[in-house]
């Protein structure tokens, strides 16, 4: 955010005033001082009979008269101002701080990750999950999504043959329209569509995935005209007890922002079927919900170091208790073939 620039309203206190007065009433008097000290040798001319038309001592006045000018103008721009100091800059500063409202870091950090979010919502057609239940799956189903959620506005799908599969988030890294989220956000999907932050909604394709991270790349088949893609940073520098953001779609809602502070790195997690375990996992405890899947988790800076990808709880609830996880920025850009560091 741009700041307005800042002027200093101190100028010299009384004492300065003072001195300018003086300075100015010695500049008032200089003419006449000087034409009285330049009297007597005046007199000493007449004494020695010169004419008071005489060249050398028109000349001689004149120059007199010259000095005496200079002498006041450079005591008047003196005495009129004082240097800026950095104890005036301090207190303009502190003045501003007290008097106007700033916006905090967490705000500043959702300013500028927010026009690189999606939201992703996948789509399936019902007669593929028609025919998939009378082939007789077990359980919840392949083909069934998980709980994540709807919008709390849904636009309506092209077909009336196709449902919701699930709600996710992603952000945009490369702003051709390359767009990183979780693979089980939109795995066995029919159609995937993304919802830039200026409303433009766009259906997209999966151009890559990263299973061991739970990550997939789109491709969106168009995108708005001023895209901007997210800053990605190292998290060579990252440590337990750094402000995080996470930024996403909590059961559709959003875009929603939830703040905290890294946990830990280098977690594993094993999904609730316990048949993957993911590694090398950021831990931290912004808030993050079903939705929130594919999500970046970004610094103050609004730097992605992170994207979300699962929340610890061991009922069947599957909601926030305290402890989410994100893969590392260095591995989910490599899901994008762009290793960034």
């Amino acid at each position: 955010m741009r700041r307005p620039s800042l002027y200093s309203s101190s100028r010299s206190g009384r004492s300065g005033q003072d001195g300018s007065s003086a300075g100015t009433a010695a500049a008032g008097h200089a003419p006449e001082d000087t034409a009285a000290a330049a009297a007597p040798p005046a007199a000493a001319v007449r004494r020695r009979h010169f004419s008071v038309t005489s060249p050398a001592l028109m000349w001689a006045a004149i120059l007199l008269l010259a000095g005496a000018l200079a002498f006041v103008l450079t005591l008047g721009l003196h005495t009129g101002q004082r240097k800026l100091t950095q104890d005036d800059i301090n207190a303009a500063v502190m003045k501003t701080l007290e008097t106007q409202v700033m916006p905090s870091e967490y705000a500043r950090a959702y300013d500028n990750i927010r026009p690189s979010v999606v939201r992703v919502v996948s789509y399936v057609n019902k007669s593929r999950l028609k025919d998939h239940k009378e082939g007789g799956a077990s359980g919840a189903g392949a083909a069934k999504p998980k709980p994540l959620g709807s919008a709390t506005v849904e636009p309506p799908a092209k077909s009336e043959d196709e449902v919701e599969h699930g709600v996710g988030t992603g952000v945009v890294i490369i702003d051709k329209g390359v767009i990183l989220t979780n693979l089980h956000v939109v795995s066995g999907a029919d159609r995937i569509s993304v919802t830039f932050s200026d409303g433009l909604q766009a259906d997209a394709s999966i151009s890559g995935v990263q299973p061991e991270n739970d990550l997939a790349v789109l491709q969106a088949s168009k995108i708005p005209d001023d895209m901007i893609a997210a800053t990605m940073r190292s998290t060579a520098d990252l440590g337990p007890g750094d402000r995080v953001l996470a930024v996403g779609f909590p059961f559709g809602i959003g875009p929603s922002a939830s703040a905290g502070i890294v946990s830990g790195l280098k977690r594993a997690f094993r999904s609730p079927e316990g048949k993957h375990e993911m590694t090398n996992l950021i831990q931290f405890d912004a808030a993050a919900n079903p939705g929130n899947s594919g999500g970046p988790l970004v610094t103050m800076d609004g730097e992605v170091v992170g994207i979300v990808t699962a929340i610890l709880n061991p009922t069947p609830a599957r909601t926030f208790l305290g402890i989410g996880f994100a893969v590392p920025i260095e591995n989910a850009a490599a899901a994008a073939g762009l290793p960034p560091f």
